[in-house]
């Protein structure tokens, strides 16, 4: 088995962690709101400061690869960058909507086999980052940005139970409004739930070209113009 220090920034929380032999040895979370250039280099300092104290050589970086916060994102992606060319080791992608699921298919073991997986990440108004899972996160629908109303899931509702969470599922229930719509709340995407997901593609030799890689930001970046001072 191998050591992965993960980071996780695609919203509004912060963290990382460090996992040995597919175990959480350490863990760190700041959920204050957008302060990721503020709290990461300390995240990721104190975590390779803990794992040097311990005699524990870091095999590869795992990051959220999006979608999700472009600010975020972009943070966290150069920070893994940083890391792995100052110890030469390996950088892999984790998808971010598939890291949201780790927790629900972890400690929901009561889902009912024919359940799929609907995690959403808020994307303003009533638009969200959704992908669809089954069980064994095999993909059932392409992650897309969907604009949210009574038909965008029906498809699959009239057919299984879907189970939405995520920061962007509980503004679209009502919408959705459907028997077969169930909402999982405090539900989020942390680097500690990242070690199976990082594990599994480490093993299977997808790493990342850590020069060329760029987050999968789904929609373009659009910077605001700053409203003028009366």
């Amino acid at each position: 088995m191998s050591c992965i220090l993960s980071i996780e920034t695609s919203t509004d929380v912060c963290s990382v962690a460090i996992s040995e032999n597919g175990q959480c040895i350490y863990s760190e979370e700041d959920r204050t709101g957008p302060s990721h250039n503020e709290r990461l280099g300390t995240f990721v300092d104190s975590a390779l400061g803990f794992a040097d104290s311990h005699a524990i050589p870091v095999d590869a970086v795992a990051v959220s690869m999006g979608p999700g916060s472009y600010t975020g994102l972009r943070i966290g992606v150069s920070m893994a960058k940083g890391v792995c060319y100052g110890l030469d080791i390996p950088l892999i992608a984790v998808p971010t909507l598939e890291l949201l699921c780790v927790p629900v298919l972890l400690k929901h073991d009561d889902l009912p086999e024919d359940a799929l997986l609907c995690p959403m990440l808020d994307a303003r108004r009533m638009e969200v980052y959704a992908g669809i899972y089954d069980r064994a996160l095999r993909p059932v629908r392409p992650v897309q940005a969907d604009v949210v109303d009574a038909e965008t899931y029906r498809e699959h509702l009239d057919s299984h139970p879907v189970y939405f969470f995520g920061n962007g599922a509980a503004k679209c229930m009502e919408t959705i409004n459907h028997p077969n719509a169930h909402l999982l709340e405090g539900i989020e995407p942390l680097a500690k739930n990242m070690f199976p997901l990082a594990e599994r593609r480490m093993i299977q030799g997808e790493t990342e070209d850590v020069a060329y890689f760029v987050p999968f930001y789904l929609k373009d970046f659009v910077a605001l113009k700053p409203k003028r001072l009366l």
